[in-house]
């Protein structure tokens, strides 16, 4: 038996949401209106009492899986690894295909966003780098090589 129908979204909670959220809108992603979420439903599905989260939902111009971007205002959020390694357990990167890597990982650079390590080549069919966003989120970009 299978339990899964679709990939819906992945979710990252981030101290600032508009600076997080401008990034993402920055590289191509399209935003809906920031919500405010509260009350039983919350509390239960993430086990905390009187929570209150602020969330902005992404997707890529064509659909598929959106990124939740979300923030906390109760409780205070508890800080992550901001420079964590690519080998750290846990979520560590969240992955887009881009038209133009280079152009890509300029934006990124002009933003103060910079190379994790380097560009790199798959194959010969992916040029690929993972540029380190807003709080330490490690974005991978990569690029689809025309033969």
């Amino acid at each position: 038996m299978t339990f899964v129908r679709r990939f819906d979204h992945v979710g990252i909670t981030v101290a600032d949401l508009d600076a997080a959220t401008a990034f993402f809108v920055s590289l191509g992603l399209e935003a809906d209106q920031k919500m405010a979420v509260e009350g039983e439903f919350l509390d239960t599905v993430i086990g905390m009492t009187g929570a209150r989260t602020e969330i902005v939902m992404l997707r890529a111009s064509g659909g598929g899986t959106t990124l939740e971007l979300s923030s906390f205002t109760r409780p205070d959020h508890l800080p992550g690894s901001p420079a964590a390694p690519a080998n750290e357990l846990g979520l560590r990167n969240v992955a887009f295909e881009v038209h133009d890597l280079q152009a890509a990982v300029h934006h990124a650079a002009a933003g103060g966003y910079g190379l994790v390590g380097g560009i790199g080549e798959y194959e010969g069919v992916w040029r690929m780098a993972y540029v380190r966003g807003p709080e330490g989120i490690i974005v991978s970009l990569a690029e689809r090589i025309e033969k």
